[in-house]
């Protein structure tokens, strides 16, 4: 057994949740879980409810009906500052570092407005040589492959339970596609609880312990990488793969 396997205590559980904006109704009954240290993937097309599902989850987006709990607490109606106080981080598409702020800047300012520590300095720029490498550039003034690691970086200085990161590998070179993939496995061999949404199937399979596919705001499929591989209608259906 492995040691993901034996893990069995949930995290988040989402239950049933109907999204909306404004009267668009976006997810529909949606459910899942993730149980602590686990990669779990978020898979599907653009425009079928991925980053909402995130929003749902971070305070961004509440759901209008069922539930989100987040270790044992319903966190349902809990807004965005309450959440990251828990310890739930959502890496955005956008990055959304300070451009005008150097590398450093922006990690130092995700330290000091932490609740609590999470890695120090010295612990990112070890995993992150490239960003202390470029610790005096602004953010607009490094690349895009760089903006990502500086995002995920702040992140984890925080004291992060839970990860979401939304399309981490969008936008960027193969090179750099695999890099990425190589911070998430070293994230996840240290303990952290990671959400994954991805277009990436590839990618985001690459990593996974388990994942979901989801389609016109509802899951579709559960299983693991492997049973997703082998599901040719599935795939062919939903991912267009």
């Amino acid at each position: 057994m492995t040691a993901v396997a034996a893990k069995t205590d949930t995290l988040l559980r989402v239950d049933g949740i109907d999204t909306y904006y404004g009267d668009s109704h976006i997810l529909r009954g949606l459910s899942l879980e993730i149980r602590r240290g686990e990669t779990v993937a978020l898979l599907g097309r653009n425009g079928v409810g991925k980053t909402t599902t995130l929003k749902s989850i971070v305070g961004w987006v509440p759901p209008r009906n069922g539930t989100i709990s987040f270790a044992g607490a319903d966190i349902t109606r809990a807004d965005m500052m309450a959440n990251a106080r828990r310890g739930i981080s959502l890496v955005p598409e956008e990055r959304r570092i300070f451009t005008n702020l150097s590398v450093f800047e922006n990690i130092k300012l995700a330290q000091v407005t932490a609740r609590k520590a999470g890695w120090s300095l010295p612990q990112v720029y070890d995993r992150f040589p490239r960003l202390k490498e470029r610790a005096a550039n602004k953010g607009d003034e490094i690349s895009g492959g760089e903006k990502q690691m500086l995002a995920i970086a702040r992140a984890l200085v925080q004291d992060t339970q839970l990860l979401l990161l939304d399309e981490p590998t969008e936008g960027l070179a193969p090179l750099i596609v695999r890099e990425v993939e190589a911070i998430v496995r070293e994230i996840k061999a240290q303990g952290m609880t990671i959400l994954l949404v991805e277009q990436n199937f590839y990618s985001a399979l690459a990593v996974a312990d388990r994942c979901y596919v989801i389609d016109q705001g509802a899951i579709q499929f559960e299983g693991t990488p492997d049973e997703l591989r082998g599901n040719t209608e599935v795939l062919s259906k939903y991912l267009h793969v």
